[in-house]
Parts: structure tokens; C-alpha cells; sequence
């Protein structure tokens, strides 16, 4: 699901509507802040983008961004039909 490209994590994920992916995206935002550790994100309809990398450690992937990105595809789980 996540790829490693251009020193960051990677990933798209698509929803059934703009309602669902904004859900997702308040979700994910709560464990983000939990973490202090938060996403290059854009949202297109039913669409939602992340690129994950750690400014303060030079714009490289971290664990934080790993553990991020865990915590973004638990919450995507949710939403799987």
C-alpha cells in the first residue's frame, strides 16, 4: 500500500464519497496529534493523498512517519466495505 518515493511514504486512498474521505481524514488528524507528527495530506473528493517524511530530520522517513503510517491504515480499515 505504502511506497517509498522521493524520500517519503506514499499512499492513496479512495472512498465512497467526499463525507466518508473527510471522516477518514478527522480520524486520521486525532492520532497525528496524538503522535505530534503531522501529514502532507490533499483530499480530492473521494480521495485522499499522504506524503510522509520528517521535516526536522531532514525531510528523510523516520519511524514516526512508519508509525504514522500504521496508524492511517488502521483507521482506513474502518471504512472497507
Amino acid at each position: 500500500m505504502w511506497t517509498e518515493k522521493d524520500n517519503s511514504l506514499q499512499a492513496t486512498f479512495k472512498f465512497k464519497d467526499f463525507k466518508e474521505a473527510f471522516a477518514f481524514m478527522t480520524e486520521v488528524a486525532f492520532y497525528a496529534e496524538k503522535i505530534d507528527h503531522h501529514p502532507e495530506w490533499t483530499n480530492v473528493w473521494n480521495t485522499v493523498s499522504f506524503k510522509l517524511n520528517t521535516h526536522h530530520e531532514g525531510n528523510v522517513v523516520t519511524e514516526k512517519d512508519r508509525k504514522l503510517a500504521k496508524s492511517i491504515e488502521m483507521v482506513a480499515e474502518k471504512y472497507k466495505k
